[in-house]
C-alpha cells in the first residue's frame, strides 16, 4: 500500500458560499463529501482528511536566516489554492485515481493526486 495526497483545488477568491453557487449547492457538496469520507473509512483507504481555511489566513515562515521572518498571506500569488485534502492508503495509483475521481465528484472540485515519497 502507498499513501497518496488528494488535494482539492479551488478559487483563491471565495464568494459567500465558497466556490459553490448557492447555499443548497454547498450543503449538497458537503453531504456528498461526508458520504465519500464514510466510504473511504469503510473500505480501509482512510488515513486523514481536512478542509483548510482561506489562504488569506496563512502565514509564511522563512527560518533560513538567523531570525525567522514571518509574512502574512499565502506564499504564492495564484488564482487557485488548496482548499482541503485527503491522505489515503491505496494499493496502487489506479485505485488512488479512481478514488480521486469520486472525491472530485463529491466535493465538486478538481483533485490532484500525488504519492508520498515516504512517511516519517
Amino acid at each position: 500500500m502507498t499513501h497518496y495526497l488528494l488535494s482539492v483545488h479551488g478559487p483563491a477568491e471565495m464568494e459567500e458560499f465558497g466556490s459553490y453557487g448557492s447555499k443548497e449547492e454547498m450543503e449538497a457538496a458537503f453531504a456528498a463529501t461526508g458520504a465519500f469520507n464514510d466510504k473511504l473509512r469503510a473500505d480501509g483507504y482512510w488515513v486523514f482528511a481536512g478542509g483548510l481555511q482561506s489562504a488569506s489566513t496563512a502565514t509564511v515562515v522563512d527560518g533560513r536566516g538567523e531570525t525567522p521572518v514571518m509574512t502574512d498571506g499565502p506564499y504564492l500569488e495564484s488564482k487557485e489554492v488548496i482548499g482541503g485534502f485527503w491522505v489515503i492508503d491505496a494499493p496502487d495509483l489506479d485505485v488512488a485515481l479512481r478514488l480521486a475521481a469520486e472525491g472530485s465528484k463529491a466535493c465538486r472540485g478538481k483533485v490532484e493526486v500525488r504519492p508520498f515519497e515516504g512517511l516519517a
